[in-house]
């Protein structure tokens, strides 16, 4: 199969509003409630430029603003629950992975047109940066503790309970802490942006 011509894939990025004060707030010591929601932004706009360079389906920013649901598991659940509807493969990944690249989407598409049920790419910090689905069940996203160590643990145990076919991509990391925020010195992006560059410097441990 050509990916080039794969238009069957929808690719949803879930991210938050960039207001300062109520995005990445753990960042917010380092770089100020602005500078926090600025990198926040940039970090969105990263994540839809990967989505779209996987050259895939259609591409959505699913804000705040149109999620809905009482955790993010529920609002996950919707938002599968409405694109699967229109196309029978459905990439949701967050906008804090800037490691993710357009190939571990296209991964995950082939995969999932393979058979697979779902895909998953493990953040390092016990969560996941990326779920691709080939259908849905409210019970893959009840019962988590959204935001704790276990959450890929205990999507694990959802899957099998399910009796889902599901594969892994790579680990990946976040932007979450001081210390991420060093490590995007150590991606391409720099050589493309030197804000990344400039903020990852900030970051740097002092002796």
């Amino acid at each position: 199969m050509s990916w080039r011509a794969d238009t069957r894939t929808k690719v949803l990025v879930f991210a938050r509003a960039a207001r300062p004060g109520r995005v990445k707030t753990r960042l917010i010591p380092l770089l100020g409630a602005h500078g926090a929601a600025r990198l926040h932004a940039r970090l969105v706009a990263h994540a839809l430029a990967t989505a779209r360079a996987a050259r895939l389906g259609k591409v959505e920013l699913w804000s705040t603003r149109r999620q809905r649901g009482a955790d993010l598991g529920a609002r996950m659940h919707h938002a599968f629950e409405c694109s699967l509807r229109r196309a029978p493969r459905v990439i949701l990944m967050g906008a804090d992975a800037p490691a993710l690249r357009p190939s571990h989407l296209r991964r995950a598409a082939r995969w999932l047109a393979g058979g697979a049920d779902a895909v998953f790419a493990p953040a390092e910090d016990g969560g996941y940066a990326l779920v691709a689905l080939g259908r849905v069940s409210p019970r893959l996203f009840e019962g988590i503790d959204w935001g704790g160590p276990r959450v890929m643990a205990q999507t694990r145990a959802r899957l099998a309970a399910l009796g889902w076919r599901w594969r892994e991509l790579p680990e990946v990391w976040d932007v979450d802490r001081p210390e991420d925020v060093a490590r995007l010195g150590e991606l391409r992006l720099c050589g493309a942006d030197t804000y990344y560059c400039d903020v990852a410097f900030r970051a740097r441990p002092t002796s």
